[in-house]
């Protein structure tokens, strides 16, 4: 869905690994965003956005400070076992499970109608906005008007825009409502613009297609997405598995093949059963000492909403935690894992308590949490990476 690393930051912010606050970057220069605009102006002409939805869209507008994210990351750089604590962790597992009950019937239809598993659908959206509690506070308009005057891809920003236009042109957001993410991905699912105009569904039967507003339509848009990227029906994303010891076999997940393949090579689930049907390829995120598993095609949807093997095993893994199953069987391969919200929020205050600035205490690991771990981790003679983990609120505990 995404040709950009929008998600990458969203995930890790949703996740508390990664936050940028308000105003923390400079603002890309104005002195000539009004000629650019007078030309975004033609080209949204060209496209169908009226003179009168342009003008509104954009009175008063200025730059917004979204241009550094360009080269961030972070989902590529964050160690697994950091990315997968926050993302996969209790308090998702719980909220997730609510909004799997609350929102039983008309998941009850989406399924029916696009064959896309509520386990899946209910934790793409507990990654995305942490079931709506975060869907980023930028207008969408702006982000995507200064990445389209200053942006290192602006064809592909101005296209992003014109489509945000012909969205507030139709009706399907109210333009106060209209922000997002960096990038300008937005609502519950976060669809970039133009994503929303190819798979936006109206489940609730309004007359508009709302993500924002109505989390029936976002569970419904996303899929519809999925099944549009070949989604199979039944088809499990994935699963836990074992390596025999020394296993020297094909890796890589696009190297699919049989079960039967597979069991010849002495691979077996995680529990000890027997691999079943299908095909699948084999997904090391941390090398043959960590976790192994076996995706299919399934993954591979997943994968297009955002191109990240990391991201798309958090969904399938928390699905599979939506669904009832525990934790993983095969530790992640270090001696310092990553932490929970609710161990990261611990840390925010127990770091304030040692007089630390750390903005607020959200479990977000924001630019001020990060200086203060690295701080702290100076003073005791660790080496200051500003990394939320396990060593670190162990030493806070122990009062050092």
């Amino acid at each position: 869905m995404r040709s950009i690393p929008r998600a990458a930051a969203a995930a890790l912010a949703a996740a508390g690994l990664f936050a940028v606050s308000p105003g923390a970057a400079a603002a890309a220069p104005a002195a000539d965003f009004p000629a650019c605009l007078a030309q975004l102006k033609a080209g949204a002409a060209a496209r169908g956005v009226s003179p009168a939805t342009f003008d509104a869209a954009t009175a008063d507008l200025q730059p917004n400070d979204v241009l550094h994210f360009q080269d961030e990351q972070p989902e590529f750089t964050t160690p697994v076992w950091d990315y997968m604590a926050g993302l996969v962790d209790q308090e998702r597992v719980d909220d997730g499970k609510a909004m799997l009950e609350r929102y039983a019937e008309p998941l009850k239809r989406i399924e029916a109608r696009f064959g896309v598993n509520r386990y899946v659908l209910v934790a793409l959206w507990g990654v995305e906005s942490d079931y709506g509690k975060n869907f980023g506070y930028r207008s969408v308009v702006q982000s995507l008007a200064t990445l389209s005057c200053y942006g290192k891809k602006p064809g592909y920003y101005e296209g992003e825009l014109f489509a945000a236009l012909s969205i507030l042109q139709r009706g399907d957001v109210r333009a106060d409502n209209f922000v997002g993410s960096w990038a300008g991905a937005f609502g519950h699912t976060q669809f970039m613009p133009s994503t929303f105009q190819r798979n936006a569904v109206d489940i609730e039967g309004d007359g508009h297609p709302n993500i924002i507003d109505s989390v029936p339509d976002a569970l419904g848009s996303t899929a519809n997405y999925l099944k549009k990227s070949g989604w199979v029906a039944g088809l499990p994303w994935g699963f836990e598995v074992k390596l025999p010891a020394n296993y020297a076999g094909p890796v890589g997940r696009k190297n699919r093949h049989p079960m039967a393949f597979w069991s010849a090579h002495g691979l077996r689930r995680a529990d000890g059963s027997p691999l079943g049907p299908g095909a699948g390829g084999l997904l090391l995120p941390a090398g043959r000492s960590g976790p192994a598993f076996l995706v299919t095609t399934n993954f591979e949807a997943i994968y297009t909403y955002n191109a990240a093997e990391t991201y798309a095993l958090a969904i399938g893994h928390l699905s599979d935690r939506l669904r009832g199953g525990g934790p993983l069987a095969t530790p992640w391969p270090t001696d310092d894992p990553g932490l929970a919200r609710v161990q990261r929020r611990e840390l925010q205050e127990r770091l304030a308590g040692k007089g630390f600035e750390i903005g607020n205490r959200d479990g977000v690991m924001g630019t001020k949490t990060r200086a203060a771990i690295a701080s702290f981790q100076q003073s005791l003679g660790m080496k200051p990476d500003g990394r939320a983990s396990a060593s670190v609120l162990k030493a806070l505990q122990d009062g050092r």
